[in-house]
C-alpha cells in the first residue's frame, strides 16, 4: 500500500453533528466482520466475503492505516470511510496514483445521511492536510445511492468505463481552496 502523504496520523477524532471519525479499535472487530460479510454491502463491491475468511484475516484489533476512519455513531462502528492513495499499478488505471475515496456502511445505517456526513468530514480533513490535492471516486453506475452521494459531495464526472463486469463511473473532486 502506498502511503497517503506526509500527514500526521492518526489525527484527533473528527466530530460531525452526529458522528465521530476515528481510528479502528479492538471493539470494532465484530462490526468489521459484519461489514465485510454482508451480502447487501457486497452488492457493488464484488460480493460478500465468507465469514470464515474474514475472521481468519482480521486481526483481534483491526489496524488503522493513514486515511482510514471508522464511522462511529453513539460509540458503535456503523461503517468506514477511507482516503487511500492508489499505487501506480492499481488495477483500475484511472485511479492509479490518485487518492481514492471509499466508504462502506452497515445496512442498518443506510438512508440516514451518515455517508454524506462522514465523507464531507473526511474530505474537509483531507483538504486541510493536503491542500489543493484532488480526490477521485469510482462507483458502479448501477449504484444509484453512491452516484447521488458523489454528486452531493461535488465530484465531477471524468469518464465511464467497463470494469469488474459492470459500467463504472469515475469522478474527481478538487478542494474549493484550490479552485478559487
Amino acid at each position: 500500500m502506498a502511503e497517503l502523504g506526509r500527514v500526521m496520523w492518526p489525527p484527533g477524532p473528527i466530530a460531525t453533528a452526529r458522528l465521530l471519525l476515528r481510528p479502528p479499535e479492538a471493539r470494532d472487530r465484530a462490526a468489521f466482520v459484519e461489514l465485510y460479510t454482508s451480502p447487501e454491502v457486497g452488492t457493488y463491491t464484488g460480493g460478500a466475503r465468507s465469514r470464515e475468511a474474514v475472521e481468519r484475516a482480521l486481526p483481534a484489533a483491526p489496524q488503522g492505516r493513514p486515511g482510514h476512519f471508522v464511522i462511529d455513531l453513539d460509540g458503535a462502528m456503523v461503517g468506514i470511510v477511507q482516503l487511500e492513495r492508489r499505487d501506480v499499478d492499481y488495477e483500475v488505471r484511472q485511479a492509479a496514483g490518485h487518492v481514492d475515496l471509499g466508504y462502506l456502511l452497515l445496512p442498518e445505517a443506510w438512508g440516514r445521511g451518515y455517508a454524506t456526513e462522514a465523507c464531507e468530514a473526511a474530505l474537509s480533513w483531507f483538504a486541510g492536510a493536503l491542500p489543493g490535492e484532488a480526490v477521485v471516486v469510482i462507483t458502479q453506475t448501477a449504484n444509484a445511492p453512491s452516484m447521488r452521494l458523489a454528486a452531493r459531495l461535488g465530484f465531477v464526472e471524468v469518464e465511464r468505463f467497463e470494469a469488474f463486469d459492470a459500467e463504472q463511473w469515475f469522478g474527481t473532486w478538487i478542494p474549493a481552496a484550490a479552485t478559487g
